[in-house]
């Protein structure tokens, strides 16, 4: 590799990999090339990596010095095999993927022929448009990396304005676990709380929602469970007995609203383990809390 700014090619124009490109361009890396199929890639293309060369992978890896593969976990191996089988990567090159869940063993084949490879997650839900340019700082990349080639993930990070959490081979699946955790299934639980504020006759859920779960987030973030509050960690059982009540009554009339129901029911049984492990709930009352659950969900309509 150069000692300028290496020449980045990019297989994989999705929501990250666009972004990311994006962004190492704006602050100097050339763009040599990059490969995007569907038309929402091709969009991306054009709007955030305009006058790029669009080409097909194999084209992408050889005319680049680092290789950012951005694309989907599941078909990820297979892109590293075909790109080395097909002779596109080559010894000195750097190989960087942005899989959550993956860490260096997916890039095996790479690194066999001399390749450098790095796992490099940035741990950020993305839109695939430029409002991510901005979100990037600050944003933690879990990387996975020889000792040797840390020096770049820590420089790609800097540039980037980003930090640098480095994760252990064998740790990769449960730092993605925890992730998608968090994330995707906090999407899930905010859709199904607007969905009941709209029934509740709320005419702007999101407007109701976000002061109470950005202080919810911040207060997580900074206290953990000691930021824990409501009617499960006051053990106040008569009014989880009217959320049971009515999300039963909810459910009896409307089916799909089953899952909302089943979500309340977990996070509920969860919080009041979490409560008493605290110290903040007595161990009797959070039995109580957790029959009462049981009793009601086997109750509603399956």
């Amino acid at each position: 590799m150069s000692q300028a700014k290496p020449s980045v090619g990019v297989v994989g124009a999705g929501r990250v990999g666009a972004v990311l490109a994006a962004a190492l361009r704006n602050v100097g890396y050339p763009i040599a090339a990059v490969a995007g199929e569907s038309q929402a890639s091709r969009i991306r293309i054009d709007t955030l990596l305009p006058g790029i060369p669009v080409t097909k992978p194999t084209a992408v890896a050889r005319g680049c010095e680092l290789l950012l593969l951005a694309v989907p976990d599941d078909v990820l191996d297979n892109v590293v095999r075909m790109l080395v089988g097909s002779g596109a990567i080559h010894s000195g090159q750097y190989v960087v993927h942005t899989s959550g869940r993956h860490g260096l063993a997916v890039l095996e084949p790479a690194t066999a022929i001399g390749a450098h490879g790095l796992a490099m997650h940035p741990a950020m839900t993305f839109t695939g448009t430029d409002v991510d340019l901005d979100r990037l700082a600050g944003c933690v990349f879990g990387v996975t990396a020889a000792p040797r080639d840390w020096w770049l993930a820590s420089a790609l990070a800097a540039d980037l304005v980003g930090e640098v959490s480095f994760v252990p081979e064998e740790s990769r699946t449960t730092y993605h676990l925890a992730l998608a955790h968090g994330a995707n299934h906090l999407v899930t639980l905010v859709s199904q709380s607007m969905g009941l504020l709209r029934l509740a006759g709320s005419d702007d859920p999101a407007a109701t929602l976000r002061p109470l779960l950005t202080a919810a987030l911040e207060n997580a973030l900074a206290y953990g469970d000691a930021a824990l509050t409501g009617p499960i960690v006051r053990g106040d059982l008569r009014t989880v007995r009217s959320h049971l009540a009515a999300l039963v009554e909810l459910v009896d009339s409307r089916p799909e609203l089953r899952p909302t129901m089943e979500s309340y029911v977990v996070l509920a049984r969860a919080t009041a383990n979490r409560a008493v492990v605290d110290g903040r709930l007595a161990p009797a009352r959070a039995a109580a809390v957790v029959e009462m659950l049981n009793d009601a969900l086997a109750a509603a309509p399956a």
